[in-house]
């Protein structure tokens, strides 16, 4: 299935000179929704995966049906002051200025494997910092999965340590 064809690119958004891959035509149409979980649910197969891990927001669309079809439990990853309870926070270097994100201090036990999903990898500041917390829990980040790579942008060098599945890249 060719996946590209279901993403519908919005130029000029959500500021000019960005060619916006918006994935909302992709998980309305329920085959390529299925196929990209499953396509996700093969690179894991041989992880032994304990954990799903997915990151605001459009990680979770993807994170959470990963998960039910692995058949294990799914965690979240968010902006600061959307998680109830203890947290553990990190914060990360944008192009301009600097963001954060945090997780539940009780999300991870020491040794788990976890694969980390997102919708999309660009320069990999957000999915690094993500890669940073579950690490300082003591997981074991077993993969990285996108539905989208923009491997003009490099992100892919910072996950460089890592098994990295993207199931459409976009070459400039």
């Amino acid at each position: 299935m060719n996946l590209m064809e279901k993403i519908r690119i919005i130029e000029d958004f959500p500021k000019p000179g960005i060619s916006f891959k918006d994935i909302t035509t992709l998980i309305r149409d329920p085959e390529a929704f299925r196929y990209s979980v499953q396509k996700m649910a093969e690179f894991c197969a041989d992880k032994q995966v304990d954990l799903v891990v997915g990151v605001e927001s459009r990680g979770f669309i993807l994170g959470a049906p990963l998960a039910y079809e692995l058949g294990v439990g799914f965690c979240l990853v968010r902006k600061p002051g959307k998680l109830p309870g203890e947290v553990l926070k990190v914060e990360y270097e944008l192009e301009y200025g600097t963001d954060a994100l945090e997780i539940h201090k009780d999300a991870i036990s020491p040794g788990m494997n976890v694969v980390i999903v997102d919708d999309l990898l660009a320069t990999g500041g957000t999915i690094s910092a993500t890669a940073e917390l579950l690490e300082k829990l003591g997981a074991n980040i077993v993969g990285f999965t996108f539905l989208i790579e923009l491997a003009y942008l490099n992100g892919r060098q910072r996950l460089s340590d890592y098994d990295v599945l993207a199931l459409v890249k976009y070459e400039e």
